[in-house]
């Protein structure tokens, strides 16, 4: 990279899980303006915490020519600029834009001649140049690749995973010309020491990463299906799994349920363009149909183990043991514990949820749930645990079952006890 590249002031748009510490990781080498609409946000940041916990003040600390803003007006000093904002599906689970388009026009209002855009938004091939340039063009005046350039960069950041961190994962580049693609894929390598690759196109990097979580989700799908097959056929699927397992080409993919901001999300975005052009999608959907499902599966599951113990339903009390998409991570995002939730809600239980990891004001701001702290001993017909915090893992079964009533179900929905400690799981 010359001297030239290394000066250049960064910008990055959206501070959340992936915004943050990217800015964090250049701040040590150049100078970034870290940007994000929540003022709150950026007051905490600026006071050195990190709620989503991926950052810790110390490593804040390091980010020596990084400084925060809400102010808009504060990115024309940038002359790259990184978006890292959500992309969403809505309530008819297709792709909402709307972030990113307002992200692009915010970018657009500052953009100046020879400025690059980067965009590390998960979106369907082609979104980045048929939905966001436009909007660049449109607010900015300017002409694409004659004043401004794009890259695409697709994130690849697993919150909760302190092993596997934006350094050391692999990152791919890719830009709007061959030489924007080269100044983008140099401008990672100082940061990513595990290396980057540079794909042949912004469409090609765009699909490589909606098919990655598309790939994990069907693989889901798949062993979720087959647990609702073993569980008809009295088999213990975790059983079945790990004799499976000893196979060296054999995927070692587990039952649950799938939320969060990527792997229950992605497909969408890949099918919407599949339809967009005439192809209507089976096995993507499938999957997703499958998994979309796994909370009313589970929710009956519990009530049906419930009757057996001749449980009276409605007005039992159910406990479920955390919220958060996955395990020792705060990230509330699509979570699909409250699928159960509702679906329990939906035979008279009454249900509490508790979560060491969870922000009690989002929970109730989300999703209309109320965390309990310390739930009540030898009170709950039914118990699931939902999320494997290291917490709960450091609980055996006999010290869940002193929520339960003298009757009750304990189901561990992630096998981390013996199979006879608990009355069912996946």
């Amino acid at each position: 990279m010359t001297s030239e590249q290394n000066i250049k002031t960064l910008a990055i748009i959206g501070l959340g899980y992936v915004g943050l510490p990217l800015a964090v990781e250049f701040a040590k080498i150049r100078p970034v303006i870290g940007f994000d609409i929540n003022k709150d946000r950026i007051a905490k940041l600026e006071a050195g915490h990190d709620q989503t916990r991926e950052i810790t003040p110390e490593e804040l600390g390091e980010a020596a020519h990084l400084r925060f803003t809400s102010d808009a007006t504060d990115l024309s000093a940038a002359q790259i600029y990184i978006v890292t904002v959500p992309t969403p599906i809505n309530a008819h689970k297709q792709p909402d834009l709307t972030p990113l388009i307002k992200a692009s026009e915010t970018v657009g209002r500052v953009l100046k001649a020879g400025d690059i855009v980067v965009y590390e938004s998960t979106v369907y091939p082609g979104a980045t140049e048929e939905d966001c340039v436009p909007v660049l063009e449109r607010v900015s005046g300017l002409k694409f690749n004659v004043d401004f350039f794009c890259g695409y960069s697709p994130e690849r950041i697993n919150p909760g995973d302190k092993a596997h961190r934006l350094t050391t994962i692999r990152k791919v580049t890719s830009g709007s010309t061959p030489e924007v693609a080269e100044t983008v894929d140099q401008l990672y390598a100082s940061i990513i020491t595990a290396g980057t690759y540079k794909a042949e196109s912004i469409r090609v990097a765009e699909a490589a990463k909606v098919i990655e979580n598309t790939q994990r989700d069907l693989n889901i799908a798949l062993v979720n299906e087959l647990a609702v097959i073993f569980n008809r056929m009295g088999l213990d699927t975790d059983a079945v799994l790990r004799a499976a397992g000893t196979k060296w080409n054999f995927l070692p993919f587990r039952p649950g349920l799938v939320g969060g901001h990527c792997i229950g999300v992605d497909p969408y975005y890949l099918t919407h363009k599949a339809e967009e052009l005439g192809y209507h999608p089976q096995v993507i959907l499938a999957g997703r149909r499958i998994n979309d499902g796994m909370g009313a599966y589970v929710a009956g599951q519990l009530v049906k183990a419930m009757l057996r113990k001749r449980i009276q339903v409605n007005g039992a009390k159910v406990l479920i043991l955390g919220l958060t998409f996955k395990e020792n991570c705060p990230d509330l995002r699509n979570t699909k514990v409250t699928d159960v939730v509702r679906e329990l809600a939906d035979y008279g239980v009454s249900v509490d949820v508790c979560d060491p990891w969870a922000d009690p004001a989002e929970a109730q701001a989300e999703y209309g749930i109320g965390l309990v702290q310390e739930p009540e001993l030898a009170a709950y017909q039914g118990i699931i645990l939902a999320v494997a915090h290291d917490m709960f893992r450091e609980r055996d079964a006999d010290d869940l079952r002193r929520h339960g009533a003298p009757v009750h179900v304990l189901m561990d929905l992630k096998s981390l006890y013996p199979v006879k400690a608990s009355d069912l799981r996946l």
